[in-house]
Protein backbone atom coordinates (compact mmCIF):
# COMPACT_ATOMS: atom_id res chain seq x y z
CA UNK A 1 0.00 0.00 0.00
CA UNK A 2 1.01 3.40 -0.98
CA UNK A 3 -0.88 5.93 1.54
CA UNK A 4 -1.37 5.59 4.97
CA UNK A 5 -3.37 7.38 7.71
CA UNK A 6 -2.59 8.34 11.49
CA UNK A 7 -4.29 9.92 13.66
CA UNK A 8 -2.44 12.86 16.16
CA UNK A 9 -3.34 15.84 18.01
CA UNK A 10 -2.02 19.16 17.58
CA UNK A 11 -2.08 21.24 20.82
CA UNK A 12 -4.09 24.87 20.45
CA UNK A 13 -3.93 26.40 23.81
CA UNK A 14 -5.90 23.59 26.21
CA UNK A 15 -7.54 22.44 23.22
CA UNK A 16 -6.08 19.02 21.59
CA UNK A 17 -7.30 19.31 17.72
CA UNK A 18 -7.13 16.06 15.56
CA UNK A 19 -4.46 16.04 13.08
CA UNK A 20 -3.95 13.00 10.23
CA UNK A 21 -1.01 12.50 9.15
CA UNK A 22 -1.07 11.22 5.88
CA UNK A 23 1.70 9.71 3.71
CA UNK A 24 1.99 8.78 0.08
CA UNK A 25 4.90 6.93 -1.64
CA UNK A 26 5.46 7.64 -5.13
CA UNK A 27 7.74 6.47 -7.98
CA UNK A 28 10.09 9.25 -8.96
CA UNK A 29 13.03 11.41 -7.88
CA UNK A 30 14.22 10.72 -4.46
CA UNK A 31 12.44 12.90 -1.75
CA UNK A 32 10.80 13.61 1.57
CA UNK A 33 8.55 16.30 1.23
CA UNK A 34 6.50 17.50 4.41
CA UNK A 35 3.22 20.25 4.20
CA UNK A 36 0.91 21.23 6.42
CA UNK A 37 1.58 24.53 7.70
CA UNK A 38 4.58 22.82 9.89
CA UNK A 39 7.03 24.82 12.29
CA UNK A 40 10.66 24.61 11.96
CA UNK A 41 10.81 21.91 14.83
CA UNK A 42 8.19 19.17 12.60
CA UNK A 43 9.88 20.12 9.50
CA UNK A 44 13.05 18.96 11.23
CA UNK A 45 11.31 15.70 11.64
CA UNK A 46 12.62 14.23 8.14
CA UNK A 47 15.84 14.13 9.70
CA UNK A 48 14.98 12.71 12.93
CA UNK A 49 12.71 9.74 11.50
CA UNK A 50 14.98 8.69 8.72
CA UNK A 51 17.78 8.18 11.18
CA UNK A 52 15.14 6.59 13.87
CA UNK A 53 13.86 4.29 11.16
CA UNK A 54 16.80 3.01 9.73
CA UNK A 55 18.94 2.11 13.29
CA UNK A 56 16.03 0.46 14.31
CA UNK A 57 16.83 -2.00 11.84
CA UNK A 58 13.92 -1.32 9.61
CA UNK A 59 13.51 -0.26 6.07
CA UNK A 60 13.27 3.41 5.08
CA UNK A 61 11.82 3.83 1.43
CA UNK A 62 15.28 6.05 0.34
CA UNK A 63 14.07 5.21 -3.47
CA UNK A 64 11.17 6.76 -3.18
CA UNK A 65 8.89 9.80 -3.55
CA UNK A 66 7.64 10.36 0.23
CA UNK A 67 4.94 13.06 1.04
CA UNK A 68 3.69 13.55 4.29
CA UNK A 69 0.70 15.91 4.62
CA UNK A 70 -0.32 17.55 8.68
CA UNK A 71 -4.32 17.82 8.03
CA UNK A 72 -5.84 20.45 8.42
CA UNK A 73 -3.28 22.48 6.41
CA UNK A 74 -4.31 25.78 8.40
CA UNK A 75 -3.38 25.04 11.32
CA UNK A 76 0.10 25.50 12.93
CA UNK A 77 2.34 22.59 13.97
CA UNK A 78 4.88 23.08 16.04
CA UNK A 79 7.26 20.94 18.91
CA UNK A 80 8.80 17.43 17.85
CA UNK A 81 4.83 15.58 18.71
CA UNK A 82 5.00 14.49 15.14
CA UNK A 83 7.62 12.17 14.55
CA UNK A 84 6.29 8.95 15.56
CA UNK A 85 3.00 9.22 13.24
CA UNK A 86 4.88 10.25 10.95
CA UNK A 87 7.18 7.19 11.10
CA UNK A 88 4.51 4.85 11.34
CA UNK A 89 2.81 6.66 8.12
CA UNK A 90 5.67 5.52 6.41
CA UNK A 91 6.06 2.36 7.85
CA UNK A 92 2.32 1.57 6.98
CA UNK A 93 2.72 2.82 3.70
CA UNK A 94 5.61 0.84 2.54
CA UNK A 95 3.92 -2.68 3.91
CA UNK A 96 6.33 -2.81 7.63
CA UNK A 97 3.26 -3.11 9.76
CA UNK A 98 -0.36 -3.82 9.54
CA UNK A 99 -2.35 -0.83 8.20
CA UNK A 100 -5.69 -2.30 9.76
CA UNK A 101 -4.54 -1.90 13.51
CA UNK A 102 -4.03 2.03 13.64
CA UNK A 103 -7.46 2.85 13.48
CA UNK A 104 -8.55 3.58 17.36
CA UNK A 105 -5.42 4.52 17.85
CA UNK A 106 -4.02 7.99 18.26
CA UNK A 107 0.29 8.91 18.36
CA UNK A 108 2.81 11.43 19.98
CA UNK A 109 6.13 11.39 20.66
CA UNK A 110 9.66 12.76 19.58
CA UNK A 111 12.22 10.24 18.33
CA UNK A 112 15.83 10.27 19.31
CA UNK A 113 18.12 9.12 16.15
CA UNK A 114 18.20 5.96 18.05
CA UNK A 115 14.24 5.26 17.55
CA UNK A 116 13.98 5.87 21.26
CA UNK A 117 10.83 7.90 22.15
CA UNK A 118 11.22 11.06 24.10
CA UNK A 119 8.35 12.54 26.22
CA UNK A 120 6.58 15.85 24.82
CA UNK A 121 4.84 18.65 26.28
CA UNK A 122 0.90 18.37 26.90
CA UNK A 123 0.29 15.06 27.11
CA UNK A 124 -2.45 15.82 30.42
CA UNK A 125 -4.05 18.14 28.53
CA UNK A 126 -4.57 16.38 25.45
CA UNK A 127 -5.48 12.94 27.28
CA UNK A 128 -8.44 15.65 29.32
CA UNK A 129 -9.58 17.36 26.22
CA UNK A 130 -10.19 13.60 24.91
CA UNK A 131 -12.05 13.05 28.08
CA UNK A 132 -14.42 16.12 28.05
CA UNK A 133 -15.00 15.42 24.08
CA UNK A 134 -15.76 11.69 25.28
CA UNK A 135 -13.60 10.42 22.12
CA UNK A 136 -13.21 6.29 22.85
CA UNK A 137 -9.21 6.90 21.25
CA UNK A 138 -6.76 5.41 22.63
CA UNK A 139 -3.46 6.82 23.21
CA UNK A 140 0.35 5.99 22.63
CA UNK A 141 3.00 8.13 24.09
CA UNK A 142 6.14 7.56 25.76
CA UNK A 143 7.27 7.31 28.99
CA UNK A 144 6.60 10.20 31.57
CA UNK A 145 4.34 11.12 29.13
CA UNK A 146 2.35 8.20 29.19
CA UNK A 147 2.10 8.67 32.90
CA UNK A 148 0.91 12.10 32.71
CA UNK A 149 -1.69 11.30 30.54
CA UNK A 150 -3.17 8.23 32.61
CA UNK A 151 -4.39 11.07 35.36
CA UNK A 152 -7.25 12.15 32.85
CA UNK A 153 -10.21 9.99 33.96
CA UNK A 154 -11.47 7.37 31.74
CA UNK A 155 -8.27 7.54 29.78
CA UNK A 156 -6.74 4.29 27.89
CA UNK A 157 -3.19 4.98 27.41
CA UNK A 158 -0.40 2.72 26.52
CA UNK A 159 3.36 3.35 26.84
CA UNK A 160 5.89 2.93 24.35
CA UNK A 161 9.90 2.89 24.95
CA UNK A 162 11.46 2.23 21.35
CA UNK A 163 9.95 2.79 17.89
CA UNK A 164 10.16 -0.73 17.46
CA UNK A 165 7.87 -1.56 20.33
CA UNK A 166 4.90 0.50 18.49
CA UNK A 167 6.11 -1.84 15.18
CA UNK A 168 5.56 -5.10 17.23
CA UNK A 169 2.48 -4.02 19.16
CA UNK A 170 1.26 -3.02 14.89
CA UNK A 171 2.08 -6.33 13.61
CA UNK A 172 -0.68 -8.69 12.81
CA UNK A 173 -0.33 -11.07 15.57
CA UNK A 174 0.11 -8.16 18.52
CA UNK A 175 -3.10 -7.09 20.17
CA UNK A 176 -3.84 -4.25 21.73
CA UNK A 177 -6.15 -5.74 24.77
CA UNK A 178 -4.88 -4.33 28.29
CA UNK A 179 -4.78 -7.87 29.03
CA UNK A 180 -2.12 -8.70 27.03
CA UNK A 181 0.06 -5.17 26.82
CA UNK A 182 2.71 -6.45 29.09
CA UNK A 183 4.15 -9.31 26.23
CA UNK A 184 7.00 -6.36 25.54
CA UNK A 185 9.17 -5.03 27.94
CA UNK A 186 8.90 -1.85 26.24
CA UNK A 187 5.03 -1.72 25.67
CA UNK A 188 2.69 -1.54 28.46
CA UNK A 189 -0.66 -0.44 29.49
CA UNK A 190 -0.87 2.56 31.65
CA UNK A 191 -2.63 2.91 35.00
CA UNK A 192 -3.31 6.57 36.68
CA UNK A 193 -0.51 7.03 39.56
CA UNK A 194 -1.19 6.65 42.38
CA UNK A 195 -2.37 9.98 45.10
CA UNK A 196 0.64 12.54 45.58
CA UNK A 197 1.63 12.97 49.46
CA UNK A 198 0.00 15.66 51.37
CA UNK A 199 1.31 19.14 50.29
CA UNK A 200 3.99 20.19 53.27
CA UNK A 201 4.10 24.31 52.93
CA UNK A 202 6.08 26.59 55.63
CA UNK A 203 3.94 27.17 58.70
CA UNK A 204 3.16 30.91 59.11
CA UNK A 205 4.23 30.44 62.84
CA UNK A 206 7.68 30.87 61.49
CA UNK A 207 6.71 34.72 61.15
CA UNK A 208 6.85 36.73 64.46
CA UNK A 209 4.99 40.13 65.60
CA UNK A 210 2.93 41.17 61.94
CA UNK A 211 -0.42 40.09 63.53
CA UNK A 212 -2.33 42.12 61.10
CA UNK A 213 -0.82 40.84 58.49
CA UNK A 214 -1.55 37.78 59.29
CA UNK A 215 -4.73 38.42 59.84
CA UNK A 216 -5.69 40.09 56.74
CA UNK A 217 -3.91 37.22 54.95
CA UNK A 218 -6.39 35.01 56.88
CA UNK A 219 -9.74 37.21 55.11
CA UNK A 220 -7.70 36.49 52.05
CA UNK A 221 -7.45 32.53 52.13
CA UNK A 222 -11.11 32.44 53.20
CA UNK A 223 -12.78 34.64 50.72
CA UNK A 224 -10.37 34.48 47.62
CA UNK A 225 -9.52 38.13 47.93
CA UNK A 226 -6.26 39.89 46.80
CA UNK A 227 -3.63 41.42 48.93
CA UNK A 228 -0.97 44.28 48.99
CA UNK A 229 1.51 44.49 51.19
CA UNK A 230 2.85 47.45 51.68
CA UNK A 231 6.41 47.74 54.36
CA UNK A 232 10.04 48.83 54.79
CA UNK A 233 12.23 46.15 53.29
CA UNK A 234 13.26 43.07 55.93
CA UNK A 235 9.78 43.50 57.42
CA UNK A 236 8.80 40.09 56.47
CA UNK A 237 6.21 40.41 53.60
CA UNK A 238 8.16 37.69 51.59
CA UNK A 239 8.03 35.22 54.04
CA UNK A 240 4.11 36.43 54.62
CA UNK A 241 3.66 35.44 51.05
CA UNK A 242 5.72 32.52 50.69
CA UNK A 243 3.33 30.58 53.59
CA UNK A 244 -0.08 31.64 52.43
CA UNK A 245 -0.30 28.55 50.00
CA UNK A 246 -0.45 26.39 53.00
CA UNK A 247 -3.71 28.62 54.27
CA UNK A 248 -5.99 27.90 51.44
CA UNK A 249 -7.97 24.80 51.43
CA UNK A 250 -7.25 21.38 49.74
CA UNK A 251 -8.01 21.24 45.73
CA UNK A 252 -10.56 19.73 44.64
CA UNK A 253 -10.04 16.79 41.59
CA UNK A 254 -10.82 19.22 38.95
CA UNK A 255 -8.78 22.19 40.14
CA UNK A 256 -6.16 19.78 40.24
CA UNK A 257 -6.74 18.99 36.37
CA UNK A 258 -7.07 22.42 35.33
CA UNK A 259 -4.42 23.41 36.95
CA UNK A 260 -1.97 19.88 36.43
CA UNK A 261 -3.34 20.59 32.30
CA UNK A 262 -1.68 23.98 32.23
CA UNK A 263 1.53 22.84 33.55
CA UNK A 264 1.27 20.05 31.18
CA UNK A 265 0.68 22.65 28.43
CA UNK A 266 4.33 24.62 29.50
CA UNK A 267 6.11 21.26 30.19
CA UNK A 268 6.78 22.10 33.61
CA UNK A 269 4.06 19.37 35.16
CA UNK A 270 5.82 17.44 37.90
CA UNK A 271 3.17 14.31 39.22
CA UNK A 272 5.01 14.73 42.33
CA UNK A 273 3.09 17.77 42.89
CA UNK A 274 -0.05 16.67 42.01
CA UNK A 275 -2.93 18.32 43.49
CA UNK A 276 -0.12 21.20 45.27
CA UNK A 277 -1.31 24.87 44.92
CA UNK A 278 0.87 26.66 42.13
CA UNK A 279 2.97 29.62 43.36
CA UNK A 280 4.24 31.26 40.89
CA UNK A 281 6.69 34.34 41.86
CA UNK A 282 7.96 35.91 38.37
CA UNK A 283 10.90 38.39 38.79
CA UNK A 284 9.62 41.93 38.57
CA UNK A 285 11.92 42.25 35.35
CA UNK A 286 8.80 40.03 33.55
CA UNK A 287 7.28 41.59 30.49
CA UNK A 288 3.68 41.36 29.93
CA UNK A 289 3.50 38.40 27.87
CA UNK A 290 5.39 36.41 30.33
CA UNK A 291 2.24 37.65 32.57
CA UNK A 292 -0.37 36.68 30.23
CA UNK A 293 1.30 34.52 27.76
CA UNK A 294 1.44 34.90 24.29
CA UNK A 295 3.83 33.67 21.43
CA UNK A 296 2.73 31.64 18.17
CA UNK A 297 1.07 29.13 19.17
CA UNK A 298 0.03 30.99 22.08
CA UNK A 299 1.64 29.60 25.43
CA UNK A 300 0.21 30.21 29.12
CA UNK A 301 1.68 32.88 31.14
CA UNK A 302 2.85 32.79 34.35
CA UNK A 303 -0.75 34.30 35.81
CA UNK A 304 -2.56 31.14 34.03
CA UNK A 305 0.43 28.73 35.38
CA UNK A 306 -0.67 30.58 38.63
CA UNK A 307 -4.33 29.17 38.42
CA UNK A 308 -5.90 27.97 41.91
CA UNK A 309 -3.15 29.27 43.21
CA UNK A 310 -1.09 32.15 44.09
CA UNK A 311 0.84 34.80 41.83
CA UNK A 312 3.15 37.06 44.38
CA UNK A 313 4.62 40.17 42.46
CA UNK A 314 7.38 41.21 44.65
CA UNK A 315 8.80 44.62 44.38
CA UNK A 316 5.15 45.74 42.31
CA UNK A 317 6.05 49.26 41.35
CA UNK A 318 9.20 47.97 39.29
CA UNK A 319 7.07 45.94 37.28
CA UNK A 320 6.70 47.08 33.36
CA UNK A 321 3.46 49.38 33.48
CA UNK A 322 2.21 47.40 30.42
CA UNK A 323 2.91 43.92 32.27
CA UNK A 324 0.64 45.60 35.73
CA UNK A 325 -2.42 47.16 33.36
CA UNK A 326 -2.57 43.23 31.58
CA UNK A 327 -3.07 41.86 34.93
CA UNK A 328 -6.53 44.43 35.37
CA UNK A 329 -9.08 42.02 33.14
CA UNK A 330 -7.74 38.98 34.65
CA UNK A 331 -8.03 39.89 38.40
CA UNK A 332 -11.95 40.47 37.37
CA UNK A 333 -12.82 37.65 35.00
CA UNK A 334 -10.76 34.63 36.10
CA UNK A 335 -9.56 34.16 32.21
CA UNK A 336 -7.10 35.71 30.08
CA UNK A 337 -7.85 35.89 26.01
CA UNK A 338 -4.86 35.65 23.34
CA UNK A 339 -5.57 37.37 20.39
CA UNK A 340 -3.41 36.70 16.82
CA UNK A 341 -3.67 37.41 13.73
CA UNK A 342 -4.68 33.82 12.81
CA UNK A 343 -6.08 32.14 15.88
CA UNK A 344 -7.53 33.20 19.74
CA UNK A 345 -6.78 30.91 22.33
CA UNK A 346 -8.47 31.31 26.32
CA UNK A 347 -6.23 30.25 29.08
CA UNK A 348 -8.03 30.40 32.80
CA UNK A 349 -6.37 32.60 35.14
CA UNK A 350 -8.35 32.70 38.55
CA UNK A 351 -5.45 33.53 40.85
CA UNK A 352 -5.13 35.19 44.20
CA UNK A 353 -2.78 38.16 43.50
CA UNK A 354 -0.37 38.75 46.85
CA UNK A 355 1.41 42.00 45.92
CA UNK A 356 4.27 43.40 48.02
CA UNK A 357 6.23 46.78 47.83
CA UNK A 358 8.22 49.43 49.21
CA UNK A 359 5.99 52.73 50.35
CA UNK A 360 8.83 54.88 48.59
CA UNK A 361 12.00 54.30 46.47
CA UNK A 362 14.13 53.90 49.68
CA UNK A 363 11.68 51.97 51.27
CA UNK A 364 11.31 53.41 54.88
CA UNK A 365 8.96 56.20 54.26
CA UNK A 366 6.88 56.20 57.89
CA UNK A 367 9.53 53.42 59.49
CA UNK A 368 10.02 53.64 63.12
CA UNK A 369 13.10 51.98 62.91
CA UNK A 370 15.33 54.56 60.02
CA UNK A 371 14.60 57.98 58.60
CA UNK A 372 12.94 58.51 54.80
CA UNK A 373 15.42 60.00 52.66
CA UNK A 374 13.24 60.43 49.69
CA UNK A 375 12.00 63.56 48.53
CA UNK A 376 7.55 64.07 48.45
CA UNK A 377 7.91 64.34 44.87
CA UNK A 378 10.30 61.02 44.78
CA UNK A 379 7.56 59.18 46.45
CA UNK A 380 4.57 60.55 44.79
CA UNK A 381 6.36 59.20 41.26
CA UNK A 382 6.89 55.76 42.97
CA UNK A 383 3.33 55.31 44.04
CA UNK A 384 1.94 56.40 40.57
CA UNK A 385 3.63 53.53 38.98
CA UNK A 386 0.45 51.91 40.42
CA UNK A 387 -2.80 52.79 38.06
CA UNK A 388 -6.04 53.80 40.35
CA UNK A 389 -7.67 50.90 38.21
CA UNK A 390 -5.15 48.24 39.37
CA UNK A 391 -5.25 49.41 43.21
CA UNK A 392 -9.01 49.41 42.47
CA UNK A 393 -8.89 45.81 41.97
CA UNK A 394 -6.69 44.77 44.62
CA UNK A 395 -9.41 44.02 48.30
CA UNK A 396 -6.90 44.13 50.50
CA UNK A 397 -4.21 47.16 51.29
CA UNK A 398 -2.54 45.86 54.55
CA UNK A 399 0.58 47.72 56.21
CA UNK A 400 3.72 45.95 57.06
CA UNK A 401 5.86 47.57 59.35
CA UNK A 402 9.57 46.61 60.98
CA UNK A 403 9.42 44.45 64.05
CA UNK A 404 12.10 46.18 66.24
CA UNK A 405 14.99 43.32 67.43
CA UNK A 406 13.68 43.17 70.88
CA UNK A 407 9.95 42.39 69.85
CA UNK A 408 11.43 39.85 67.12
CA UNK A 409 13.57 38.01 69.80
CA UNK A 410 10.86 37.67 72.64
CA UNK A 411 7.69 37.82 71.02
CA UNK A 412 5.38 34.54 71.03
CA UNK A 413 4.56 32.95 67.86
CA UNK A 414 1.61 33.23 67.22
CA UNK A 415 -1.26 30.88 65.69
CA UNK A 416 0.38 28.56 62.99
CA UNK A 417 -0.72 27.48 59.37
CA UNK A 418 -2.95 24.42 60.46
CA UNK A 419 -4.81 26.61 62.55
CA UNK A 420 -5.49 29.09 60.38
CA UNK A 421 -6.24 27.04 57.47
CA UNK A 422 -8.83 25.47 59.74
CA UNK A 423 -11.15 28.55 60.05
CA UNK A 424 -10.52 29.31 56.49
CA UNK A 425 -11.55 26.01 55.57
CA UNK A 426 -14.81 26.55 57.67
CA UNK A 427 -15.32 30.14 56.21
CA UNK A 428 -15.19 29.50 52.94
CA UNK A 429 -17.17 26.31 53.30
CA UNK A 430 -19.81 28.27 54.65
CA UNK A 431 -19.56 30.76 51.67
CA UNK A 432 -19.94 27.94 49.32
CA UNK A 433 -22.87 26.24 50.97
CA UNK A 434 -24.83 29.85 50.69
CA UNK A 435 -23.73 31.01 46.61
CA UNK A 436 -21.67 28.21 45.30
CA UNK A 437 -18.75 30.14 44.76
CA UNK A 438 -16.17 31.97 47.41
CA UNK A 439 -17.02 35.59 48.19
CA UNK A 440 -14.60 37.34 45.65
CA UNK A 441 -16.44 35.67 42.68
CA UNK A 442 -19.77 37.31 43.55
CA UNK A 443 -21.14 40.06 40.92
CA UNK A 444 -23.93 42.19 40.57
CA UNK A 445 -26.92 41.39 42.21
CA UNK A 446 -25.00 38.10 44.11
CA UNK A 447 -23.65 40.75 46.05
CA UNK A 448 -26.84 42.68 47.23
CA UNK A 449 -28.13 39.11 48.12
CA UNK A 450 -25.37 37.55 49.49
CA UNK A 451 -23.70 40.14 51.28
CA UNK A 452 -27.12 40.61 53.97
CA UNK A 453 -25.99 44.37 55.29
CA UNK A 454 -27.54 44.98 58.08
CA UNK A 455 -28.66 48.70 57.99
CA UNK A 456 -26.57 50.69 60.45
CA UNK A 457 -23.77 48.65 58.43
CA UNK A 458 -25.30 50.50 55.58
CA UNK A 459 -25.61 53.86 56.66
CA UNK A 460 -22.12 53.46 58.04
CA UNK A 461 -20.86 52.45 54.35
CA UNK A 462 -22.49 55.19 52.20
CA UNK A 463 -21.21 57.75 54.64
CA UNK A 464 -17.35 56.20 54.50
CA UNK A 465 -17.84 55.61 50.76
CA UNK A 466 -18.93 59.31 50.41
CA UNK A 467 -16.12 60.54 52.67
CA UNK A 468 -12.89 58.36 51.17
CA UNK A 469 -14.36 58.88 47.24
CA UNK A 470 -14.99 55.37 46.23
CA UNK A 471 -15.81 53.91 43.11
CA UNK A 472 -18.45 51.24 42.29
CA UNK A 473 -15.67 48.98 42.29
CA UNK A 474 -13.99 49.85 45.37
CA UNK A 475 -17.37 49.58 47.26
CA UNK A 476 -18.36 46.21 46.02
CA UNK A 477 -14.64 44.48 46.77
CA UNK A 478 -15.44 46.50 50.64
CA UNK A 479 -18.46 44.18 50.54
CA UNK A 480 -16.91 41.07 49.52
CA UNK A 481 -14.09 41.22 52.21
CA UNK A 482 -16.80 42.31 54.83
CA UNK A 483 -19.13 39.21 53.70
CA UNK A 484 -16.01 36.71 54.50
CA UNK A 485 -15.17 38.52 57.91
CA UNK A 486 -18.77 38.29 59.02
CA UNK A 487 -18.34 34.24 57.61
CA UNK A 488 -14.98 33.83 59.52
CA UNK A 489 -16.95 35.48 63.08
CA UNK A 490 -19.83 33.39 62.21
CA UNK A 491 -21.96 35.91 61.45
CA UNK A 492 -25.06 35.12 58.81
CA UNK A 493 -25.54 39.19 58.15
CA UNK A 494 -22.83 41.70 57.59
CA UNK A 495 -22.68 44.13 61.21
CA UNK A 496 -21.04 47.32 61.46
CA UNK A 497 -17.57 45.71 62.63
CA UNK A 498 -17.24 43.57 60.07
CA UNK A 499 -17.56 46.47 57.81
CA UNK A 500 -15.46 48.64 60.00
CA UNK A 501 -12.27 46.09 59.51
CA UNK A 502 -13.07 45.97 55.85
CA UNK A 503 -13.39 49.51 55.29
CA UNK A 504 -9.27 49.96 57.05
CA UNK A 505 -8.29 47.32 54.41
CA UNK A 506 -8.57 49.67 51.55
CA UNK A 507 -5.62 51.57 51.73
CA UNK A 508 -2.16 51.02 53.57
CA UNK A 509 0.03 53.74 51.68
CA UNK A 510 1.46 56.83 53.09
CA UNK A 511 0.54 60.22 52.06
CA UNK A 512 2.72 62.70 52.13
CA UNK A 513 2.92 66.77 51.96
Amino acid sequence: MSIALVQSRAMVGLEAVAVTVEVHLANGLPSFTLVGLADIEVREARERVRSAVLNSGLEFPSNRRITVNLAPADLPKDSGRFDLPIALGILAASGQIDVSRLPGLEFAGELSLTGALRPIRGALAMSLDLARRQCPSKLVLPPISAEEAAIAPGATVFRANHLLDVVASLSPVATTDSAAMTSSTGWSAVTAPAAASEPQYPDMADVKGQAAAKRALEIAAAGGHSVLLVGPPGSGKSMLAQRFNGLLPPMTTDEAMECAAIASVSGRFDVRRWAHRPLAAPHHTASAVALVGGGSPPRPGEISMAHQGVLFLDELPEFPRSALEALREPLETGVISISRAARRSEFPARFQLIAAMNPCPCGYLGSNLRVCRCTPDQVVRYQGRLSGPLMDRIDLHVEVPSVAAADLLHTASGDGTAALRARCAQARSHAIERQGKPNQALQGLEIDHQVKLAAPAADFLRAAADRLGWSSRGTHRALKVARTIADLAGSNTTEVVHLAEAIQYRRALKQVN
